[in-house]
Protein backbone atom coordinates (compact mmCIF):
# COMPACT_ATOMS: atom_id res chain seq x y z
CA UNK A 1 0.00 0.00 0.00
CA UNK A 2 2.99 2.45 0.57
CA UNK A 3 3.99 1.68 -2.79
CA UNK A 4 0.33 2.65 -3.87
CA UNK A 5 0.20 5.63 -2.12
CA UNK A 6 3.82 7.05 -3.46
CA UNK A 7 2.47 6.26 -7.02
CA UNK A 8 -0.41 8.91 -6.01
CA UNK A 9 -2.87 6.36 -6.40
CA UNK A 10 -4.78 6.72 -3.12
CA UNK A 11 -5.95 10.26 -2.64
CA UNK A 12 -9.34 11.54 -2.96
CA UNK A 13 -11.45 8.26 -2.58
CA UNK A 14 -14.81 9.48 -4.52
CA UNK A 15 -15.66 6.54 -6.78
CA UNK A 16 -17.80 3.63 -5.39
CA UNK A 17 -17.66 0.12 -6.53
CA UNK A 18 -20.66 -2.41 -5.58
CA UNK A 19 -21.11 -5.92 -6.40
CA UNK A 20 -21.89 -9.58 -5.51
CA UNK A 21 -18.68 -11.60 -4.41
CA UNK A 22 -18.55 -14.87 -3.15
CA UNK A 23 -18.74 -14.84 0.94
CA UNK A 24 -16.02 -17.64 1.07
CA UNK A 25 -13.37 -15.47 -1.51
CA UNK A 26 -14.14 -12.87 0.94
CA UNK A 27 -13.37 -14.47 3.98
CA UNK A 28 -10.25 -16.39 3.06
CA UNK A 29 -8.73 -12.97 1.27
CA UNK A 30 -9.61 -11.27 4.40
CA UNK A 31 -7.67 -14.52 6.30
CA UNK A 32 -4.69 -14.09 3.95
CA UNK A 33 -3.98 -10.55 4.32
CA UNK A 34 -5.37 -9.86 7.54
CA UNK A 35 -7.58 -6.70 6.71
CA UNK A 36 -10.93 -6.65 8.29
CA UNK A 37 -13.16 -3.71 6.29
CA UNK A 38 -14.46 -4.87 2.85
CA UNK A 39 -12.89 -1.58 1.62
CA UNK A 40 -9.75 -2.06 2.73
CA UNK A 41 -9.55 -5.17 0.68
CA UNK A 42 -11.04 -4.14 -2.41
CA UNK A 43 -8.63 -1.07 -1.86
CA UNK A 44 -5.56 -3.60 -1.59
CA UNK A 45 -6.42 -5.98 -3.99
CA UNK A 46 -6.55 -3.06 -6.71
CA UNK A 47 -3.02 -1.45 -5.52
CA UNK A 48 -1.57 -5.27 -6.18
CA UNK A 49 -3.23 -5.72 -9.41
CA UNK A 50 -2.19 -1.93 -10.55
CA UNK A 51 1.09 -1.93 -9.17
CA UNK A 52 1.57 -5.60 -11.11
CA UNK A 53 5.26 -5.86 -12.70
CA UNK A 54 3.96 -8.34 -15.69
CA UNK A 55 6.64 -10.80 -14.94
CA UNK A 56 5.23 -13.45 -15.83
CA UNK A 57 4.44 -12.21 -19.52
CA UNK A 58 7.73 -10.59 -20.02
CA UNK A 59 9.56 -14.12 -18.90
CA UNK A 60 6.95 -15.98 -21.24
CA UNK A 61 7.54 -13.27 -23.95
CA UNK A 62 11.64 -14.06 -23.86
CA UNK A 63 10.73 -17.89 -24.18
CA UNK A 64 11.33 -18.51 -20.40
CA UNK A 65 15.19 -17.82 -20.35
CA UNK A 66 16.81 -14.54 -19.06
CA UNK A 67 20.45 -13.30 -19.81
CA UNK A 68 23.07 -14.96 -18.21
CA UNK A 69 24.93 -11.79 -17.37
CA UNK A 70 22.39 -10.70 -15.10
CA UNK A 71 23.64 -10.38 -11.93
CA UNK A 72 20.74 -12.31 -9.44
CA UNK A 73 22.61 -11.03 -5.84
CA UNK A 74 24.03 -14.37 -4.97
Amino acid sequence: MRAADRAGMLGEKSHRIGGRISPALVEQAKKQTGIEADSDLIEFALANIALDDDFGRVLREVNDTVSPDLKLGF
